[in-house]
Formats: C-alpha cells, sequence, structure tokens
C-alpha cells in the first residue's frame, strides 16, 4: 500500500528522509530490474553500490521527498524505494520507533515516538 493511500506516523514525519547516506547494490536500480529505482535519482559510490541523490548532501534530504518534515510528506518513489527505506524502522507507521529513527526525529526536533517494551 501506498504512504499516499495510508495515513500513519511515517507520512507526517520524513525525518528518517533528511538525516541519513542511502547506499544500495546497484542491482536494485531501473536499468538493473523492472520497477526500480530511478537511475537519475542516484549518484554513484563505488562500482557496485549507489546513493539517493541528496542524502550526502549536508544537511541530508533525499530527491524523493516532498513536503514539510515533521507536517506531511510523501516518497516520491515509495512503491520502487531501495532496501534500505523498505528496511528502516519497520514498525514506525505503527508508532513505534527504533534507534535509527528516533535520532532522526530528535535530529528535526521531533519527540521520539513510543517503543514496545
Amino acid at each position: 500500500m501506498s504512504n499516499s493511500v495510508r495515513e500513519d506516523h511515517c507520512t507526517r514525519c520524513g525525518a528518517c528522509c533528511a538525516a541519513f547516506r542511502v547506499d544500495f547494490h546497484c542491482s536494485e536500480l531501473e536499468s538493473a530490474m523492472s520497477g526500480g529505482v530511478p537511475d537519475a535519482l542516484t549518484v554513484p559510490v563505488t562500482a557496485t553500490l549507489v546513493r539517493m541523490r541528496g542524502t550526502d548532501a549536508a544537511p541530508p534530504r533525499c530527491v524523493a521527498l516532498e513536503g514539510e518534515i515533521g507536517v506531511r510528506v510523501r516518497c516520491g518513489l515509495y512503491d520502487s524505494r531501495p532496501s534500505p527505506c523498505r528496511d528502516f524502522a519497520p514498525n514506525a507507521a505503527l508508532g513505534i520507533g527504533e534507534e535509527g529513527c528516533d535520532r532522526a526525529r530528535v535530529r528535526h526536533g521531533l519527540a521520539p515516538l513510543g517503543r514496545l517494551t
């Protein structure tokens, strides 16, 4: 389900998209697989590694992030986002944070999400 359909913590936050580098294997690119990440949204890092544009800037902000952090955001390539984005904070949409999610939120002046104990 796309984040434009589901209302959750992530569609109001987006802090992770403006806090970390997003590196992944070039096999996830559109040029390597149908439905992959558009090549034009990445920069090469090594012969086999690419990075989402904007995530190595200071401050970082993924080129695919649309909207205002902490208010309303969406990922412009949500359905074809790379594996680091798919794997990051899998329970954040439910309001359950993890260390990386909490660090990103605090970096942008947002309170950490709750955690299961």
